[in-house]
């Protein structure tokens, strides 16, 4: 049973959570988002569900499964785990509900990336969609980019277009980052991961293939240290798009990571950046953290480089 960002599991009670980390160990990280409910506003086989957001999701396991919670996350133990739902094995069966993202698979597949990347999370994995549901389409491994500079130059055209500046300003409300609208837009803009299809909104999302996974050195030991501001540059953005998004860097640090998908793609190599966030030692590197809350007040990564800011 080997699990990777994006997938689904059902617990024993019925209780949807997301994957949210790549470690495989006895226990998944996982994050609540569904809950069986009879006066829920979304069905799947013959069943209503309630969505939970991170507040609520959190308060739910404190007062039905304390022993889920952990210091820094919710650890599910496998041997709670009913079923496992896949991005890539569901992709078919959502493309038999979804017109829009039928056509998507198809853009993708013609220019030449394969379907064996492709999948699709959120509710439309769990056949929890509704008629207003986005679609979040994920690519594996070293398609990705493929993927990526295919959507960036298909927004030319007609079938796909960029996201017009009040959809902008919707996602910049709900995030409320630490940069002012137009910082957030300049950087938004290039990422080229996201797009509408017809008038249905996508997001392109990366997840590591298996071998990348296998090349993953998880920390032993995390150490808080406390809040720091930096500037530095960019060697290594390879891991820029994936969750948490992974930037090494030359400078006071040897790693910035982003556990908020505001700042995924936010910089690439060769820039200079500035970030604030809480510094941590994870075994002997030194690490900056940004998103180490929910609505990561007071932390961002922004690129100088792009801004013209140096």
């Amino acid at each position: 049973m080997r699990l990777r960002i994006r997938d689904f599991f059902i617990n024993k009670d019925g209780w949807i959570f997301a994957v949210v980390g790549y470690e495989d160990r006895d226990y998944i990280n996982g994050m609540l988002r569904y809950i069986p409910d009879e006066h829920g506003e979304r069905e799947r086989d013959g069943e209503r569900y309630r969505k939970l957001e991170f507040n609520g999701a959190i308060e739910f396991i404190r007062e039905n499964k304390p022993e889920y919670l952990s210091k820094e996350a919710l650890l599910i133990s496998k041997r709670d785990i009913k079923e496992i739902l896949k991005p890539e094995k569901e992709l078919k069966n959502a493309m038999r509900r979804s017109r829009d993202l039928k056509k998507l698979v198809c853009i993708l597949s013609e220019a030449g990336v394969s379907k064996e990347a492709m999948g699709i999370t959120g509710s439309r994995l769990l056949n929890l969609e509704t008629d207003s549901s986005d679609i979040d389409f994920v690519i594996y491994g070293e398609e990705w980019q493929r993927a990526r500079e295919i959507i960036k130059n298909l927004k030319r055209g007609k079938i796909i277009r960029d996201l017009d500046e009040d959809t902008w300003k919707k996602i910049y409300e709900k995030r409320r980052p630490e940069l002012s609208f137009e910082e957030f837009l300049t950087h938004e803009k290039r990422k080229g991961n996201r797009g509408m299809i017809g008038e249905r909104y996508f997001d392109l999302l990366y997840v590591r293939d298996w071998k990348e996974i296998e090349e993953i050195n998880f920390p032993t030991k995390k150490e808080k240290i406390g809040v720091k501001k930096i500037r530095a540059a960019v060697s290594n953005a390879k891991y820029a798009f994936d969750s948490p998004a992974i930037y090494e860097v030359r400078g006071d640090v040897d790693t910035v990571v982003s556990f908020t998908h505001t700042y995924t793609g936010q910089c690439f190599e060769g820039e200079v950046i500035e970030a604030k966030g809480v510094l941590e030692k994870w075994d002997e590197k030194e690490v900056l953290v940004v998103g180490t809350t929910r609505e990561a007040k007071g932390e961002y990564i922004k690129s100088l480089s792009l801004l013209g800011e140096l």
